[in-house]
């Protein structure tokens, strides 16, 4: 069954996508594809999984936590001594 809707871009850029639709992506995180002169909307099902190319290897939390506090402490630190 082929349904057609249309609707309206924003100036911003955005669309509502008609609720039949989104409930059949069955994800609020689309993707979309250009082939042949068509944009093909399909859904993500893994927001890790799209964005693994971006990834640069796994950091154990720990790792990241104490990193974080080490530059708080040297931002908070250097601004007592200006």
């Amino acid at each position: 069954m082929l349904t057609t809707t249309a609707v309206k871009i924003t100036s911003k850029g955005q669309v509502t996508i008609p609720k039949e639709i989104r409930t059949l992506l069955g994800s609020d995180i689309v993707e979309f594809e250009l082939m042949e002169g068509n944009v093909i909307v399909k859904p993500v099902k893994s927001v890790g999984g799209s964005l693994q190319k971006y990834a640069k290897k796994h950091i154990p939390l720990e790792k990241i936590r104490d990193t974080v506090w080490e530059q708080v402490v040297h931002e908070r630190t250097d601004k007592k001594t200006a």
